[in-house]
């Protein structure tokens, strides 16, 4: 099928980044990581399989296209940890974790210590070292892409959030650095504004920030512990509105003509690991109204994310990319079933905003509900299963928005 260039993004079939390592690349990181292999052979077999997966998009008519996060680890990449005033920590103490919040609380059970985490301990500021490996992984995009496409080239960056909430009071940010949750957000969001500024003038106009920590929101479990827990000095609901007003402040020098999304889903690590469940229905009316990026892409995959009813609050001016497809799962979904959903949440926006159906679909995209592979070691899928999740997206797309990419 042929389709049309003239839309910008989100595009009607729509992936979230990671994608399932080949076993030759695992085998060169494990090897680097070993001092069995330079740097050197660590790049060819990331460049090999880059160009293996940027193929794969390609033929599949999908029009955002990223690296597969091959460079990676994990979905975060090195971003926060070569800001200034960041520190990686080596075998952290335990004590400093919110144990309630779902992905932490995974990683503590059975006595598991984290072997590593960033923590601040200075001033944050942003430094030309944050910005390598995004500049890195943009740049060969763009030399093995047609300049004409340069512009569909996505990146995935870590959310703003990411190493607030899994810390206890006091322990996200030293208290002679920062007195309070305001002066630290302050510079956190001063060094995503630079971020955004570097990205967009070395070519990108398509950025997803990844941010799992805002379903935590969803979590009632999460919740209670949360109000209980009484070194917080505010409420669980008025930290999911100090986020929000963090992603507004990062977007007010959003540069124009850079496309923003943001990811919100409930885990997805090794053998397909979720980490917290509950529906929208809670945030659903703040996060579409409030946080003013341009895209939403939300988790519709299962019953543990709920109906779409929510999306009657999405407002006429923002995108929703439905991720109706497990990436989770080897089990290839009903083709009609994913058509039906689509149409399903097209009623609930028109209902929420008096447009019609038809209307309505105009600002919804399908994708899976998630990367292939958060963490390096991929998750419970094969990559036969990935080729037919992601064709099975472009079908629906194609059943829906017939020339439209």
């Amino acid at each position: 099928m042929t389709y049309s260039l003239y839309r910008n993004p989100p595009f009607r079939a729509e992936h979230i980044g990671s994608f399932l390592r080949p076993d030759y690349l695992l085998e060169a990181r494990h090897a680097w990581n070993d001092k069995k292999a330079s740097g050197a052979q660590l790049r060819e077999a990331e460049n090999k399989a880059i160009n293996e997966i940027v193929k794969l998009q390609q033929d599949y008519g999908f029009r955002a296209i990223n690296d597969g996060e091959y460079r990676r680890h994990m979905f975060w990449g090195t971003f926060w940890e070569n800001l200034e005033g960041m520190t990686n920590i080596v075998g952290p103490d335990v004590k400093i974790f919110r144990s309630y919040v779902p992905d932490v609380g995974a990683f503590l059970e059975k006595n598991y210590k984290p072997g590593e985490t960033v923590v601040c301990t200075g001033k944050i500021k942003h430094t030309p070292a944050a910005s390598k490996d995004h500049i890195d992984q943009i740049r060969y995009l763009q030399s093995i892409m047609p300049k004409k496409k340069h512009g569909d080239i996505k990146l995935t960056i870590p959310a703003p959030t990411w190493y607030h909430l899994r810390y206890r009071e006091g322990s996200a940010y030293p208290k002679n650095v920062y007195r309070n949750d305001e002066e630290y957000f302050a510079d956190a969001v001063a060094a995503y504004q630079k971020e955004l500024q570097v990205l967009y003038d070395h070519g990108l106009r398509n950025v997803q920030i990844d941010d799992p920590n805002m379903c935590y929101f969803c979590n009632e479990n999460m919740i209670e512990n949360f109000n209980n827990d009484q070194l917080n000095t505010c409420t669980a609901d008025e930290l999911f509105t100090k986020y929000i007003n963090v992603y507004n402040n990062i977007m007010a020098k959003c540069p124009q003509g850079m496309h923003i999304g943001l990811h919100l889903c409930r885990g997805n690590f090794v053998n397909s690991r979720y980490f917290t469940e509950g529906p929208y229905d809670r945030i659903a009316k703040e996060l579409l109204q409030k946080v003013n990026v341009h895209t939403f892409y939300l988790e519709f995959d299962t019953e543990r994310a709920g109906g779409v009813g929510p999306l009657q609050y999405l407002p006429s001016n923002k995108n929703v990319v439905l991720g109706v497809v497990s990436s989770k799962y080897p089990e290839l979904e009903n083709f009609d079933t994913m058509v039906a959903r689509v149409y399903e949440a097209a009623k609930s926006i028109s209902k929420g905003s008096g447009k019609s159906e038809r209307e309505a679909l105009e600002q919804i995209c399908v994708s899976p509900q998630c990367g292939f592979a958060s963490h390096s070691s991929g998750n419970a899928v094969g990559v036969n299963d990935m080729v037919a999740k992601m064709m099975l997206v472009r079908r629906v797309a194609d059943r829906i928005w017939p020339g439209e990419a």
